[in-house]
Order: structure tokens, then sequence, then C-alpha cells
């Protein structure tokens, strides 16, 4: 990091897993910017402290990720409506010594969905979301956004989605998840949003005969590229979408503010990701 004049990192506890700081390296370099991206492992009774020092010490800002982006908000001078409707941070941004907080999960969601399908689908149309978690928030938010009319979360545990799912209103349903079957029915867009399928856990076993054969089915899990899920998708012929490109469009807003670029998500960068 010497000599670098812009100065931002990921944030977490661990961290050493995350692949940001190679997205970000691909850009610095593509744009020809001295500034540098690192890991930070934090612990979470160091999380303000070391955020604090960061401002001082004349960082541009940081991406957080598990277990801070709940936390990461609390510490925020201001913050976007999104982030406060999610009620977590994935991104701040250090400007004249003020914490400004953003989530962009759910912008990086819907740039993938539109980037991967184009016109093939049709946010007039239901979702059904797999999961109540925090990234299930962040995605409930964005369709709602998006215009889609009505979200049914289906989920094991029923009072975690309803929980969930209280905030949104009446475009929110919940489900049990063994009741899927007919929510399938007349949906879009079918979303994954547990880690059930990622490398090193069970698969998400869930039967889409009946899902619309036109319907979208997109996982947030980007390792493997293609889970279960989407292999049982694809074999049930419906357009499929990973989560790799929810990675890579959640990072453009913030290396645009801390960097001063606009970087783009091109077949270039998808395949330098998936390069062990």
């Amino acid at each position: 990091m010497i000599g670098a004049t812009k100065r931002a990192g990921v944030i977490g506890w661990p961290v050493e897993h995350s692949k940001s700081p190679r997205l970000h390296g691909h850009w610095l370099a593509k744009f020809g910017i001295d500034g540098s991206y690192v890991h930070l492992p934090i612990k979470p009774e160091d999380l303000e402290t070391s955020v604090r020092k960061m401002v001082v010490d004349g960082w541009q800002g940081a991406n957080v990720t598990i277990p801070h982006k709940e936390a990461a908000l609390t510490l925020a001078d201001e913050a976007t409506p999104r982030a406060r409707a999610i009620g977590a941070a994935n991104t701040l941004i250090f400007r004249e010594g003020r914490i400004i907080a953003d989530n962009t999960d759910g912008y990086g969601f819907i740039e993938n969905l539109h980037d991967r399908t184009g016109a093939a689908w049709d946010h007039a149309r239901p979702a059904v979301v797999l999961g109540a978690g925090g990234a299930a928030r962040a995605i409930l938010h964005a369709l709602i956004d998006a215009g889609v009319p009505e979200i049914c979360v289906a989920n094991r545990t029923v009072a975690k989605a309803a929980t969930l799912a209280a905030p949104f209103g009446d475009a929110v349903r919940v489900i049990a998840l063994s009741d899927v079957d007919n929510a399938l029915r007349g949906a879009g867009l079918i979303v994954n949003t547990t880690s059930l399928g990622m490398t090193g856990q069970p698969p998400l076993n869930i039967d889409l005969t009946g899902a619309d054969d036109d319907a979208v089915a997109t996982d947030i899990v980007y390792t493997p590229l293609i889970t279960p899920f989407l292999a049982s998708a694809q074999a049930r012929g419906l357009t499929v979408v990973d989560g790799l490109g929810m990675l890579l469009h959640q990072a453009r807003p913030g290396f645009a503010a801390w960097f001063g670029a606009e970087p783009q998500v091109d077949d270039e960068l998808r395949q330098l990701m998936v390069t062990e």
C-alpha cells in the first residue's frame, strides 16, 4: 500500500476468502489508478475503533461483509435510504471525516438479472424468494423497488420469514418451504438466497416441476457457479442466472465513490473471477 494515494478494502471476520481484492484490483489496473484494495480482518469488538482510525488515516472507504453489516450501519453519520430500509450496510464511504453507509447488495442483484437475462425477466410478475436471512432482506427491497407486484418468501422457519417480511407490507407473503410448489405457479422469478448448494453445504432440494416454462431461476451463491438448484432449473428448461454477477455489480458503486471511475462488468472480469 506504500505510495497508494487512494485506499479501500473489505472488512470481515474472517475475510481472507473474499474475492473482492481480486475484483477491485482488476479495475484499479484497468483504469491505471494509484490505489489499493485489501483484505481487512477485523474482529467484531474492534470494528468501531478500526473504522474510525481508517477515516482519520485518510482511507476512501470499505466494503463490509459477515458479521459486520448491521453494526457498520450504526457507525454511519449518514446512510442511504436503501441501507436504512435493509438495516445493514455493505459499503462505507469516507468523506471529510464523515462515514456514509450504503447497501448495494440489492442493486447488484437486479443489475445481474438485467445483465444476464436481457428481457427474459418480467418484473411485472410475482417472485418467489427462498430463505429469510440478511441477503433476502436486501433482495426483497430491490424487487419491490423494481416494481415486482407480489413476493412469496418460503422458509423452513415461518416465524423467521414473517419477521423478515413484516416491514414490507402486503406485497410480501410468507409460506413454509415445504409448501412452495403452489407458489411457483405464475412466478416469473425464483430466487435462492440460502447457503444451501454452496460448496461444502447440502443441496437445496426444490421440485421445480410446477414452475412456469418461462420463469427465471437465480442463486446468490457463486461457488460453485452452477449450484444444484440452478442445475435442476436448467434441466427443467428454465433461464438460469448464477450469483457471480451479483458480487461483481454490487461492487461498482463503491469503486466509483472511492476511486472516481465507473467500472463495468464484462466477460473478461467474469473469467478472471472464476479462475483459481
